[in-house]
């Protein structure tokens, strides 16, 4: 179904339009996250399922249901059938708030105990076993997928959001009043190496990536801003405000290339932008409402977006599906 991922240009990404659509969903899909070498996608959805998908061929392959413990944040790890998950359910009580999860057997491999209070951020060092927690305990913590013990703690303030860049040798986290600390990844003990405020902006920072060639970082914040940064020195490449979306937040993602920024938006369209030319290069009508996942596949000209329902994004060759009406958003200064 989807094409490889061959030099993307505005023609293309303007092209993008819905090639699947999964809709059996039991309530609103969380989170997704896509292998990195392999065609496959994985959802955590408030029905408490984790579904895996073949995104070559828009194929739901497996279902498993969580009952006890819920699904919430989601990643793959480096093996194509393992997965951590974070809990909705019983935090206080079984402290369990992280599983490693095979797919294969619907086995539980490890519980991972620590967090006091729900994740929302989670993500996987792209190069060894390590991952990181953020929660609402105000705390982020690193593990080992090997043990079940933590690695390190860090307690910061307000609602950490995390990533790890493409070379696992620095994460960030992001959180109250727009600070972005910067961490090498085998001393993160010492404390931040750097730290990068997002000047005028002091909403909480929901969501942060890094590109894959590492020169920028993207921030999603709670009132709807995105904004690029340049990772070396913090400065802000280009920023734009998007419709509010009240009790939903969005999600922005880079394409593989580093070249765009495509995100969701209250109003119910999703945007894509030229981070070199700094304008709006698509507007789409998400034809699912308030898209509260995004994400670029790693290999592929394609992206899933999802609310209640799960949708495969591909170019369309034989032209354009712009919504007609749907009206540039503005740029931010």
């Amino acid at each position: 179904m989807t094409a490889s991922l061959t030099e993307l240009d505005d023609d293309i990404v303007r092209s993008m339009s819905i090639g699947a659509v999964f809709s059996d969903f039991g309530g609103k899909i969380n989170s997704l996250d896509f292998h990195r070498k392999d065609d496959l996608l994985v959802t955590a959805s408030e029905d408490d399922s984790v579904r895996l998908y073949d995104i070559a061929n828009a194929k739901l392959l497996k279902t498993t249901y969580h009952k006890k413990h819920g699904t919430d944040r989601i990643c793959f790890t480096h093996h194509p059938n393992s997965i951590i998950c974070s809990s909705r359910y019983n935090l206080e009580s079984t402290g369990e708030s992280l599983r490693y999860l095979s797919m294969y057997d619907n086995r539980c491999l490890r519980y991972f105990k620590g967090h006091k209070q729900r994740v929302v951020s989670l993500c996987m060092s792209p190069v060894n076993d390590s991952f990181m927690s953020g929660s609402l305990d105000h705390s982020v913590r690193i593990w080992d997928l090997r043990v079940n013990a933590c690695q390190g703690i860090l307690r910061l303030r307000g609602k950490p959001a995390v990533a790890y860049d493409q070379q696992g040798l620095v994460f960030a986290v992001a959180m109250e009043g727009g600070a972005i600390k910067l961490f090498d990844s085998r001393s993160y003990d010492k404390g931040p190496f750097d730290t990068f405020l997002v000047g005028g902006d002091t909403a909480e920072v929901c969501d942060i990536k890094f590109s894959n060639d590492g020169k920028s970082m993207l921030l999603t914040t709670t009132n709807n801003n995105i904004y690029v940064l340049d990772a070396y020195g913090g400065e802000k490449r280009c920023g734009y405000s998007l419709e509010p979306s009240p009790g939903t937040t969005i999600e922005a993602t880079f394409t593989p290339d580093g070249k765009y920024v495509v995100a969701g938006s209250g109003g119910g369209t999703m945007h894509a932008w030229s981070i070199e030319m700094k304008n709006e290069v698509a507007c789409w009508s998400s034809h699912i409402g308030v898209p509260s996942c995004l994400k670029w596949a790693p290999r592929r000209a394609m992206f899933a977006a999802a609310s209640t329902v799960l949708t495969f994004w591909i170019p369309n060759n034989g032209g354009t599906d712009t919504e007609a009406g749907a009206q540039p958003q503005p740029f931010v200064h």
